[in-house]
């Protein structure tokens, strides 16, 4: 099969002329992005690559970040993880205080921006530098040492972050927040802010495609059992309350982030990154849902 034929038609026939949404602005420093940006990267587990575009032009992963800081928290608790956030998909926008209220401050998922918050508390309780150990993995597992959080959009996503400020003080007052809310509130938005390629991505989930172990070294980072916890809640909450649409869609887990990039996975066949600033009204990246449906349909295969 011919991967880079195929990306070649998906950038040929995809055009940011083409949507409606616009790109991410509640943060001041997303509303500053290039919306014609748009790159892709697909890493096999031969070790082929292929890719078109600004997949090597780094950029804001937001939410994506979801993913690395809940397979630390995997690591550190294990099972005793679910006790404090739970597995169901949400239906509800990314930020809802809802159903925190009717689920006595227990999120419903580590994706929605509530459960990544608890899960940013298990880890400032249980690690002693948290941003520090978040950046080694990200690092190790992307195989790019020069991986690092962008503190201008930390300061710019804190400036505007009263939601999630909110989410926090309302678990702490359920009982779910053991950390002081400034702390976890901090590292929360420098998580977000981590700054990548499609490249970056795509290698860095080569461990979710590949039963935990890193690709070119065979190191086991996650153990198989793991990974298939975080591959299921990529399929059901990795794009909130569009999840179901993206797995209809595409047939693959997943993970989106409001900076434009969604990354998949093929298990035992390859990982992909995409990256295209302009939002739909769910917060996922237009282009990027369509390139993705375009790879799968292409390609004959998705995990279905």
């Amino acid at each position: 099969m011919s991967y880079q034929k195929i990306l070649n038609t998906i950038e040929q026939d995809l055009s940011y002329k083409d949507v409606y949404g616009e790109v991410a602005s509640y943060i001041p420093e997303l509303a500053k992005i290039d919306p014609k940006k748009f790159g892709m990267f697909l890493y096999c587990v031969n070790k082929g690559k292929f890719e078109f575009g600004d997949s090597r032009e780094k950029f804001s992963i937001q939410s994506i970040s979801k993913v690395f800081t809940l397979s630390l928290a995997m690591k550190l608790l294990g099972e005793d993880l679910w006790e404090r956030v739970h597995v169901e998909p949400s239906g509800d926008p990314f930020n809802s205080l809802t159903q925190l209220e009717y689920e006595n401050g227990i999120p419903r998922n580590p994706f929605i921006n509530s459960g990544a918050l608890v899960i940013a508390d298990i880890l400032v309780s249980n690690l002693k530098d948290p941003k520090a150990d978040l950046l080694e993995l990200v690092r190790k597992i992307s195989g790019n040492p020069n991986i690092d959080y962008d503190t201008t959009v930390a300061t710019s996503e804190k400036s505007t972050g009263y939601r999630n400020y909110a989410l926090v003080y309302y678990m702490k007052a359920l009982g779910n927040i053991k950390n002081d809310v400034e702390t976890i509130v901090d590292f929360y938005f420098h998580q977000c802010s981590l700054s990548m390629s499609c490249e970056d991505l795509a290698k860095a989930f080569m461990i979710f495609a590949n039963q935990g172990k890193m690709l070119e070294t065979g190191e086991k980072i996650l153990t198989p059992k793991k990974v298939k916890r975080i591959n299921s809640l990529m399929q059901t909450c990795g794009f909130y309350d569009e999840a179901g649409e993206f797995s209809f869609e595409v047939g693959l887990p997943g993970k989106s982030g409001v900076g434009g990039g969604i990354v998949a996975i093929h298990p035992e066949q390859y990982s992909v990154a995409v990256w295209s600033p302009i939002l739909n009204k769910k917060g996922n990246s237009e282009l990027g849902m369509a390139a993705l449906e375009k790879l799968t349909t292409m390609t004959g295969l998705s995990i279905f």
